[in-house]
């Protein structure tokens, strides 16, 4: 059971920023938080399938005259980085405007408590 845990840590660590995220944007009424809450949990499924296209005692993908091209089990898949980093440049946009979206909603109507905006709109 211990080399089970330890040897999967990366999950371990995935599963518990999942989790931190979640609760982020589940149950804080801040706007704000609930924002950072979806940075941590996009954070946390991009940490999850980098750590899943991880391969120890591996290489890049170019031939390498000292690994036969058919042993493929010694070369990385670059699609799963490279498709996180493109989650990545989102995210980052998504954030920029959330946050943009935040300062709007607090400029308009003076509090970002979840519950007081609905107040106020209704």
């Amino acid at each position: 059971m211990v080399d089970f845990i330890t040897g999967h840590y990366a999950y371990w660590f995935t599963l518990s920023l999942l989790c931190v995220g979640l609760y982020g944007i589940i149950f804080k009424r801040n706007l704000v938080k609930k924002t950072i809450g979806l940075a941590i949990f996009q954070a946390s499924v991009v940490l999850f399938f980098v750590s899943i296209a991880s391969k120890w005692d591996a290489t890049v993908t170019v031939i390498d005259k000292n690994i036969p091209v058919e042993q493929v089990e010694s070369y990385l898949n670059p699609l799963p980085h490279t498709l996180m980093l493109t989650a990545i440049v989102v995210g980052v946009a998504t954030l920029g405007v959330a946050f943009t979206l935040l300062i709007a909603i607090h400029n308009r109507y003076g509090t970002l408590d979840e519950q007081e905006l609905l107040e106020k709109i209704q």
